[in-house]
């Protein structure tokens, strides 16, 4: 593997008093953060959470200036850990990149060895940032749900927000492994697109009365919530015995107003997922069931769409408008995808 240039290309966030500011810059490796492997990247994605750091429009990141990108995939270029040589394809999602370290928008990077997992075989650099955290988490949400007795003989998994990325992921996943999957969303318009991920129906979210008793008729084996606030209420509510409702998102609110009723009259679990603080093992073990039997069989459908990496700056609107459709994979250095 070559050196590293003097200066690199990388898109960069500051903080100047109240204001934030992004663009690309050239940099040294002497700029980024501490880290034990140094990788020549080949691919980031966009997030949500990428978009609201680079526009200023949401507090992600916790110090200035950073690399923006909370994924990315590459080739090793140096490692002070043994775990790791040069040349070996690795990824890097969900280790609080674009956060509190140097992220995955940058021709190189330096990160630290325990966040670092080898590509998992039959899968392409550019295969794992069209999953990405978004991915990886539904993939953790599936695999803390198993580990707590969900079965698809208990019933259907309802997928909340099941438009957007982990929804989407979930539910492909999900379907292929034998559960029922019903699609919580207001955006009727993609029932096509839902119904073709694996979808048996959809339920529109406008249409629902939530109720208000501690116990609502139970029509669920388990749920996947990109929600929270009074979705995810409602969800323990009707959740039926033994069922357990992964915790992903809170896009309506960080509240959650309930009874302990679900939980010592049903056995409902309500199981929090946290992407990016977690045993190294339960991270390789979660990427390694995305390239087996939690693999999308829909992946192109989920993430139609590369970019050049010079065409970032120009990406980030759409997220924060919510208009875009489907994910979006981050082109910095294709030909190490060989």
């Amino acid at each position: 593997m070559s050196t590293v240039p003097e200066k690199f290309t990388a898109f960069r966030i500051h903080k100047n008093d109240k204001t934030i500011s992004s663009g690309f810059e050239q940099i040294g490796l002497g700029d980024l953060t501490a880290g034990e492997v140094v990788i020549k990247v080949a691919y980031s994605d966009i997030n949500y959470k990428d978009a609201l750091a680079a526009t200023g429009k949401g507090r992600i990141l916790r110090t200035y200036p950073l690399v923006g990108g909370i994924d990315l995939s590459g080739v090793v270029v140096s490692s002070e850990d043994s775990r790791f040589q040069s040349g070996d394809k690795v990824l890097v999602c969900g280790a609080q990149l674009s956060e509190l370290y140097d992220g995955g928008y940058t021709e190189y990077a330096r990160v630290k060895a325990d966040s670092v997992v080898n590509l998992p075989d039959g899968m392409s650099l550019r295969d794992v940032m069209a999953l990405g955290t978004a991915g990886y988490t539904a993939a953790i949400a599936i695999q803390r749900m198993e580990d707590n007795g969900q079965v698809p003989e208990r019933g259907p998994i309802v997928v909340t927000g099941a438009t957007g990325g982990v929804g989407s992921f979930a539910i492909n996943m999900l379907s292929n492994i034998g559960y029922e999957v019903i699609a919580f969303t207001g955006k009727t318009a993609q029932e096509a697109y839902l119904k073709e991920l694996g979808a048996s129906q959809l339920i529109n979210r406008h249409d629902i009365d939530m109720g208000s008793k501690p116990l609502e008729n139970a029509q669920w084996g388990g749920a996947v919530d990109n929600v929270g606030g009074d979705t995810l209420a409602w969800l323990t509510r009707t959740t039926n015995v033994w069922g357990n409702i992964a915790s992903i998102g809170l896009a309506g609110g960080f509240k959650l107003e309930s009874t302990v009723m679900p939980f010592i009259l049903r056995g409902v679990s309500l199981l929090g997922i946290n992407s990016v603080e977690m045993p190294l093992s339960v991270r390789e073990q979660g990427w390694k069931r995305l390239a087996s039997d939690l693999k999308p069989s829909k992946l192109a459908l989920i993430s139609p769409t590369t970019i050049k990496f010079a065409d970032l700056p120009n990406a980030f609107d759409a997220y924060v408008d919510g208009t875009v459709i489907g994910r979006t994979v981050v082109e910095i250095d294709a030909s190490l995808d060989k």
